[in-house]
């Protein structure tokens, strides 16, 4: 249990972080009381007054989660001075080896975990809405706190994660995810709120961290496919845990049973947590020698001069246009996956199609959707990183066009699967891809804030619409899909232009390039 001392915390940090992991386990075990009695009388903790341990139970989490935090940030903060003089990566013709493998196994499960929050949104909704006798514009305010949570963490973490280390982030990402598995015991509606939004937050922040680990650990010839397959793995794992466990453990236990699985979930990811290294160009920038060169001997790494410094004008302007490029294509990318995609089942409806018949077809297109992620995996390696993005933002694009040239009287049930069938494939490709070429753009010293503004971005239209939505404020879906077709266009156009290719690249390399 002694693996966050590698994050230079010390030993009286150590006890510290582990004894706020042990007080916000007891915590979150003090809660469970009342949700075991309330599955006595029909699963419902409404009108049930908070008893005592539960009272205990929160102040514990809220001291262990201070705990946890000082614990973990003590003495690891990244000394001034700039970027350090060498990189360590590994060279070009690394092999993945032992612990690659076993970081990627680690990471991958993390992934699965983290996802499963926010896909359960679904699955919780209709119980939550019934227990507490809410309409559905009310219960509305779960998913928008949620997605609201993801955005800001997106951004708070890949800002720990650059200034007190990738392994640090991740720890304390999960020590949150644990805590707030407490949101299944909330007896109010509003306590609720809170705990999904710090439930949000805390899976927001997990994934670009692990995207700027992945790319500083896996050596190059391997980096671009492993980025988007343990990111899509990860993601497809996560959904299909969530709609899993749903199907085994909400008719018996309730709906809040879908949170309180982040315990111990989140309890097995801090206990893998010693198999997740730290990023090497923070332990050079920390001074902690010893430590890089055992991460350098497992790892195969090896130290390099950095690449030739680019002017400070030249980089602003390559780097903004990059990231101009990368935050329009999420932005539109967030607009059609939780405003168009999720409008789909209505519109489909609309154009005379029965319930039962537009259900089966966004179940076919979905299936036919399923094999996107090795297809995409394949084009960022094989042919082009930045070509496989702009091709992805193409055919979500076509697709959108194709949908607003179906014939609402005259469309075949075919026509509309081809063309919802493109429009997954198309935007399931482009959020398989964005974040691990964000995460290859951006040198080190600003890989996690970089990652993270992108895949904050990809959460923005989210939360628009949803607030929108709560004022009744829900746009055609031709209107929508019209509007959207330029932004993916101009974004594909923008990646095609400004941005560096990436493929079989070193780090080192790429920082030449982009500056």
């Amino acid at each position: 249990m002694a693996s966050i001392a590698r994050t230079g915390a010390g030993r009286w940090g150590t006890a510290l972080f582990w004894a706020g992991c042990a007080l916000i386990s007891v915590g979150v075990l003090l809660h469970l009381p009342m949700y075991f009695h309330s599955l006595r009388g029909g699963h419902s903790m409404t009108a049930m007054p908070m008893d005592p341990a539960m009272g205990w139970g929160m102040s514990l989490v809220i001291a262990g989660v201070v705990a946890t935090t000082v614990g973990a940030l003590a003495g690891a903060r990244r000394p001034a001075g700039g970027e350090a003089a060498a990189r360590w990566e590994a060279p070009d013709g690394t092999r993945l080896a032992g612990p690659h493998v076993v970081m990627l196994l680690v990471l991958a499960v993390g992934l699965v975990i983290d996802t499963m929050k926010p896909a359960t949104l679904g699955f919780v909704l209709p119980g939550l809405a019934r227990e507490y006798g809410i309409p559905r514009e009310t219960a509305a305010l779960l998913p928008l706190a949620a997605l609201a949570g993801t955005t800001v963490g997106s951004l708070v973490w890949g800002w720990l994660a650059d200034r007190y280390g990738r392994r640090l982030s991740i720890l304390l990402s999960t020590v949150l995810f644990v805590a707030t598995s407490v949101c299944g015991a909330m007896p109010s509606f509003g306590l609720n709120l809170l705990m999904c939004f710090l439930m949000g937050a805390s899976a927001g922040g997990m994934l670009p961290v692990v995207y700027a680990l992945l790319a500083e650990m896996v050596p190059p010839r391997e980096r671009s496919w492993l980025l988007v397959l343990v990111g899509g793995v990860g993601t497809v794992g996560g959904y299909l845990a969530a709609s899993g466990a749903a199907a085994l453990f909400e008719p018996a236990f309730g709906w809040r049973v879908l949170w309180l699985q982040g315990f111990p979930t989140g309890l097995l990811l801090l206990l893998l947590a010693r198999y997740i290294p730290e990023s090497p160009e923070f332990l050079l920038a920390q001074g902690r020698g010893e430590e890089l060169r055992s991460l350098a001997e497992r790892f195969n790494l090896k130290e390099t001069a950095r690449a030739v410094p680019v002017a400070a004008s030249s980089r602003r302007d390559r780097g903004g246009r990059v990231t101009a490029a990368l935050l329009l294509a999420a932005l539109a990318w967030s607009l059609v996956n939780f405003g168009v995609l999720l409008w789909l089942p209505s519109d489909l409806q609309a154009r005379g199609f029965s319930a039962a018949l537009a259900n089966g077809i966004i179940a076919r297109s979905a299936i036919l959707a399923l094999p996107t992620v090795l297809l995409a995996a394949w084009g960022y390696s094989r042919w082009s990183s930045k070509g496989t993005l702009a091709a992805s933002l193409l055919v979500t694009a076509a697709a959108l066009g194709g949908a607003l040239l179906l014939d609402e009287r005259s469309a075949s049930p075919a026509a509309v699967t081809a063309v919802v069938a493109a429009l997954i494939v198309g935007s399931n490709a482009v959020i398989a891809v964005l974040l691990p070429y964000a995460a290859e753009n951006y040198r080190s010293s600003v890989r996690g804030r970089g990652t993270g503004l992108v895949a904050g971005a990809s959460k923005v239209g989210g939360v628009a619409v949803q607030g929108a939505a709560l004022f009744g404020v829900v746009p055609a879906f031709g209107a929508a899909a019209g509007v959207l077709i330029l932004p993916l266009a101009g974004a594909a156009a923008l990646v095609a232009v400004a941005g560096p290719e990436t493929r079989g690249r070193s780090l080192r390399e790429l920082e030449a390039a982009t500056g």
